[in-house]
């Protein structure tokens, strides 16, 4: 699987491996953390969701800028991997969210998501452009011992980043467990247990006090029992003060997860740091000696240029709806999970392990099946292969809807009007 590579793949691809981790784990519980943490609405929390994943690839850009102009790659890419580390760092800080501090402690929240945005661009293009130099420095090396030798490397780009992909997904894999595991440990260890629908259902009475009755109020006591919480349920300061300390406890644990996010950058930053040499620098571009062409000449080029442009353009509107569908893992997905899927023994934020384990399991499969049919002379076009992924995510989604409306699932806010046997009774 490695044959025939360049030697400083696995290194970058162990960087990238290590970042990931560290990014997978604030993915995984970035929504619900932003619901549980402020008791934001499942739509504004989206929006923070939707506004950090909109300037992580803003950003990209920015970072490839900077980049380009200074030509130096690795201490862009470092200093990605700091900024996003001091990010995790302020969201790794346990401070409960009170009425009189979320007017600061969001925004600084949000801050902490911008850096964490702006250290990505950084990092993620311009890694991904070392290695894509690696692959040109290999090929003309392979050119040079002759044909036989480029041969045998011609066609190894894609594999190379296939391999490079599945390294970040083995991080996707294992980060959406730490905070799920950390915040269950610290619940235990003072005497609770997890639930998913409590946090909002302290939310609610923290604002509303005394005035939550009926089935909200009977929710919001029985599920306090399920915990392990005690009450008086005629004392509403009482049921405040548990309210309180279950939403303290609750998201300090996710706090905690974000400090092996800091870890991660760390790692991920040694890793670079120690291999750096073996690294190319992405070739500056020379400037091109201006030929004076002919009218039918340039309007050949015109004609060929303006081609690859609608190509460009058809690639880029295909890429977003990819993007859109994937990014619903961390969003309506989680959400999804949290009210619709039984959570007692598998935390919502799990569920993102999932594609990371197919991705990991069936890329080698893929890689097969690929390479077989380019022996065959039956290879499929890289455009090709865009659309059958496309494919089947759709079709993934549109299983999802069919067995939603077969289910008769109701919208959020009227599952979370319901009492806690109506919702038990129609989870997954």
């Amino acid at each position: 699987m490695f044959k025939d590579h360049p030697k400083g793949l696995i290194p970058a691809a162990l960087s990238n491996m290590g970042e990931r981790f560290g990014y997978y784990i604030m993915n995984a519980v970035l929504v619900l953390f932003l619901c549980s943490k402020f008791g934001l609405s499942d739509e504004a929390s989206a929006i923070i969701y939707s506004v950090f994943y909109c300037g992580i690839y803003v950003l990209s850009l920015v970072g490839g800028i900077i980049a380009d102009r200074t030509q130096n790659y690795k201490a862009v890419i470092r200093s990605g991997l700091i900024v996003m580390a001091t990010g995790y760092i302020i969201l790794s800080i346990p401070i409960l969210s009170t009425q009189g501090n979320i007017g600061w402690l969001l925004p600084l929240t949000c801050f902490a998501l911008l850096l964490i945005a702006f250290g990505n661009g950084l990092f993620k293009g311009n890694l991904q452009a070392i290695v894509g130099q690696m692959y040109d420095n290999f090929e003309a090396e392979a050119l040079a011992q002759g044909p036989e030798a480029y041969r045998r490397v011609q066609g190894k780009r894609d594999s190379g980043f296939q391999i490079f992909y599945v390294f970040i997904n083995v991080g996707g894999l294992i980060a959406p467990f730490v905070a799920p595991l950390l915040r269950e440990w610290w619940l235990n260890t003072h005497g609770l247990i997890y639930n998913a629908a409590l946090p909002a259902a302290c939310h609610q009475y923290i604002l509303e006090g005394a005035s939550m009755v009926g089935d909200p109020m009977n929710n919001l006591l029985g599920l306090i029992g399920k915990v392990g919480g005690t009450v008086d349920a005629n004392s509403p300061d009482s049921i405040r003060a548990f309210c309180e300390s279950y939403l303290d406890i609750f998201n300090t644990g996710i706090h905690y997860s974000f400090i092996a996010s800091v870890a991660a950058m760390l790692i991920s930053l040694i890793i670079f740091m120690v291999n750096q040499k073996i690294f190319p620098v992405p070739a500056k571009k020379e400037k091109q000696v201006v030929e004076d062409y002919t009218p039918e000449e340039r309007a050949e080029m015109a004609g060929e240029i303006k081609r690859r442009m609608y190509a460009l353009f058809a690639v880029l509107g295909i890429v977003i709806f990819f993007w859109l569908s994937f990014h619903q893992n961390g969003q309506s997905l989680s959400l999804f999970a949290r009210d619709f899927v039984q959570t007692d023994n598998l935390a919502p934020e799990i569920w993102q392990a999932v594609n990371p384990f197919f991705v990991i399991t069936l890329t080698p499969i893929v890689m097969l099946i690929f390479g077989a049919l380019s022996k065959r002379g039956r290879e499929i076009s890289t455009p090709r292969k865009i659309a059958i992924g496309m494919g089947i995510a759709g079709l993934a989604f549109l299983f999802l809807a069919i067995f939603s409306f077969m289910q008769g699932y109701p919208s959020g806010a009227d599952f979370k009007d319901m009492s806690d046997a109506k919702q038990s009774a129609i989870k997954a």
